[in-house]
């Protein structure tokens, strides 16, 4: 797949199958988010896998609960902070990973959203998961199969984002 056709093409999905991604297909969507660029090569990304009741564990902690509990997987993804050296550019790091993350799984037919407004409750997810205070919590990407219809999406002007 061409990248500027995965880019325009790419849609967050909301509602997914009950059939579960192969695991050798979430470990290439991983591969691809540790691809991608960092200050200093530092790598800040952690992964944490949940399926089923670890998964599920996670909607009390949303207002976009069913979203994950309906999606067969959900990828917690933290910044190590003891590998920070610079917050700023380690959360860019960070939003360059999940992009590579949901193109790749794009590109190989599974469906993707981003989940942001979990991160209101941050704290309470990571002591639930268990996770050491180093990881901070910056999104969590449910995925799976889509089982709605994809929209085309409308951007604004380039002409109209280009400052002068």
């Amino acid at each position: 797949m061409d990248i500027i056709d995965a880019i325009r093409q790419r849609r967050s999905v909301r509602v997914y199958t009950k059939d579960m991604p192969k695991d050798s297909d979430i470990e290439k969507v991983l591969e691809a988010a540790r691809w991608a660029p960092s200050g200093l090569n530092n790598q800040p990304w952690r992964f944490l896998v949940l399926k089923g009741g670890k998964k599920d564990n996670l909607a009390q902690f949303t207002k976009y609960g069913k979203i994950i509990q309906n999606a067969p997987v959900a990828i917690a993804v933290f910044m190590d902070t003891a590998d920070s050296y610079n917050r700023d550019k380690d959360l860019m790091a960070m939003g360059a990973a999940i992009q590579n993350l949901l193109l790749e799984a794009h590109s190989i037919g599974l469906a993707a959203c981003w989940l942001g407004e979990i991160l209101n409750k941050k704290d309470e997810v990571c002591k639930s998961l268990g996770q050491e205070p180093d990881l901070e919590l910056t999104a969590v990407v449910v995925l799976g199969y889509s089982d709605e219809d994809i929209t085309q999406a409308g951007r604004k002007a380039l002409k109209s984002l280009i400052l002068k």
